[in-house]
């Protein structure tokens, strides 16, 4: 059974700090990684990215040494960090789900099933366009769809978050 109001009672200021500092430290050693995996790269030649941002694809590119060890690590990385996220967020689409089902008046079921649409288009267009832009190898990336993927999970997105919800 779900108890909304016990949500001050099961969220006590320790777990939130300690949640915060678990996703201050994931990300602080995810960027770490990444970011040494960068620094064994030799790069030669034009060193002007072709990116609105400096991006790891985009610095793959430039680079005039094998980059096969920083692909893997970043697909490492994403499918850590993404496919934990992931699955927290379909765990918990899989409990709202539940007891949405719950619900005996059809009426509260649709409102729910509503709601929760626009919360998937969310997360379905986040999660797809941030998983395009990481995940690709460098010897098919594209410039020109590595950008508009960046401009689309950085900018697009969250522009869409307001209209979406508003539906």
């Amino acid at each position: 059974m779900t108890r909304p109001l016990l949500y001050p009672a099961l969220m006590s200021p320790a777990i939130c700090v300690t949640m915060a500092i678990t996703a201050y430290a994931g990300g602080f050693l995810t960027g770490l990684v990444q970011t040494s995996s960068i620094f064994q790269l030799h790069f030669c030649g034009l060193r002007v990215i072709n990116h609105f941002f400096c991006d790891l694809p985009p610095l793959m590119a430039l680079s005039c040494s094998p980059t096969f060890l920083s692909q893997v690590l970043n697909v490492l990385m994403v499918c850590a960090v993404g496919g934990t996220s992931a699955l927290l967020v379909l765990v918990s689409y899989g409990h709202i789900i539940a007891a949405v089902v719950k619900i005996r008046s059809t009426q509260g079921r649709i409102k729910a099933f509503n709601t929760c649409a626009s919360h998937q288009t969310t997360v379905i267009l986040f999660y797809g366009s941030g998983l395009f832009s990481h995940l690709h190898s460098s010897g098919g990336y594209s410039q020109d769809k590595g950008k508009v993927a960046s401009v689309f999970y950085g900018a697009v997105i969250p522009m869409l978050n307001p209209i979406i919800y508003s539906l």
